[in-house]
């Protein structure tokens, strides 16, 4: 039986070793390495991508938020509304600029955001709403916006999963004021080290983050703000934009691939597969199920079989302990608590086949009806 990992970036680069090695090569012989025609023909071609009037090249994900905060002028007194389940650099940069995170429960049919609970945790210092498109199916921004619209907050939308999924047809940047992309290496769409992007449809937004990021310039040695060394390098760009061509057949493949996973795990007792929301379209960066009786016992027994599934992610946020002060104690955020001690993300990349697929349902559904009790 062949060991399947939970993405595999080797099979990515066979695909398209010839478009990847020229892109690199042609930045070596311009020796653009920072900014140039690489950067902003990706910006260009990812703005047209998420159907964003802009897209800005950050350096990474994390700072693509904390810059986004930065320009909007939110900061100490502020506090901003997110989610507890997600990785950490969501909410490092509402920390970092000062402002306060306040966490929301989640749905537990989509993981992401409740909707539902979010107006109780508004107060007169809220100034935004951060939702997270989790495992690459956009929260429900409609209800979403129509909060914000009512008490006047900005929407930062972290998309950093979400690369081309919709919601009504609208894609991560066109719903709030900006949304924030991550293009680390694993990512549907993904560099060869760490980069990101803002998307928004605000001119004045994306040209102040523009100058933010690039130490605030308004040319070579005049300097107007003071800004951040977070450009996105020329290399990383070069590669994002010979990837971005495939982007829309691998989302579709990954789509494939999650339709088989669901069939083919529909009644298993003891599996629950992920329910995608009426005119979305989910992009699966990952499959996540929820498991009964021991998850982390299932988990490492599917490792052991050669299956590399994992866990996304394993503690929320408020019992994170760099998060202490932050109003986290057990039992806060039960759904949240819940998710978190039953998923398992299940192998999902474009390249995987039907052999692959067939086997990871096999090993899962033998294991769940031994130690799922």
């Amino acid at each position: 039986m062949a060991k399947i990992p939970l993405v595999d970036l080797k099979a990515q680069y066979a695909a398209i070793k010839p478009e990847i090695d020229a892109a690199l090569a042609r930045v070596i012989a311009n020796t653009s390495f920072i900014g140039g025609a690489e950067v902003t023909n990706f910006e260009a071609a990812f703005a047209q991508f998420q159907r964003t009037k802009r897209a800005v090249g950050i350096a990474n994900g994390t700072s693509a938020l904390y810059l986004v905060l930065r320009a909007l002028g939110i900061g100490a007194g502020d506090e901003v509304i997110t989610t507890p389940h997600t990785f950490i650099a969501t909410v490092e940069p509402i920390a970092q600029s000062g402002a306060t995170p306040v966490f929301v429960d989640i749905d537990p049919a989509t993981y992401n955001i409740n909707p539902a609970l979010i107006e109780a945790a508004i107060t007169p210092r809220t100034k935004a709403l951060m939702p997270v498109h989790l495992y690459g199916q956009l929260a429900p921004m409609d209800a979403i916006m129509e909060i914000a619209r009512k008490h006047n907050l900005y929407v930062i939308e972290d998309a950093a999963q979400a690369h081309g999924a919709e919601l009504h047809g609208l894609r991560a940047g066109a719903w709030g004021h900006a949304a924030c992309f991550s293009f680390y290496p694993g990512k549907n769409l993904g560099a060869y080290g760490d980069a990101g992007a803002v998307c928004t449809n605000d001119e004045a937004l994306a040209t102040l983050i523009a100058k933010l990021k690039d130490h605030g310039r308004m040319s070579k040695y005049e300097h107007d703000e003071l800004g951040y060394g977070e450009r996105l390098d020329g290399l990383q760009a070069a590669i994002l934009g010979a990837k971005l061509p495939h982007l829309e057949s691998w989302n579709a493949a990954r789509r494939q691939h999650a339709a088989y996973y669901t069939q083919a795990l529909a009644g298993v007792a003891g599996v629950q597969t992920p329910q995608v929301m009426a005119d979305s379209q989910h992009v699966f960066h990952i499959y996540c199920v929820r498991v009964q009786g021991d998850r982390d016992a299932i988990l490492a027994e599917l490792n052991q079989r050669g299956i590399g599934a994992g866990v996304h992610y394993p503690v929320p946020l408020h019992l994170q302990p760099a998060m202490r002060g932050y109003g986290g104690q057990p039992g806060a955020f039960p759904q949240s608590e819940a998710a978190a001690q039953s998923i398992i993300s299940l192998p999902i990349y474009p390249e995987m086949t039907t052999d692959h697929l067939s086997q990871v349902v096999e090993e899962l559904v033998d294991v769940v009806s031994v130690l799922a009790k």
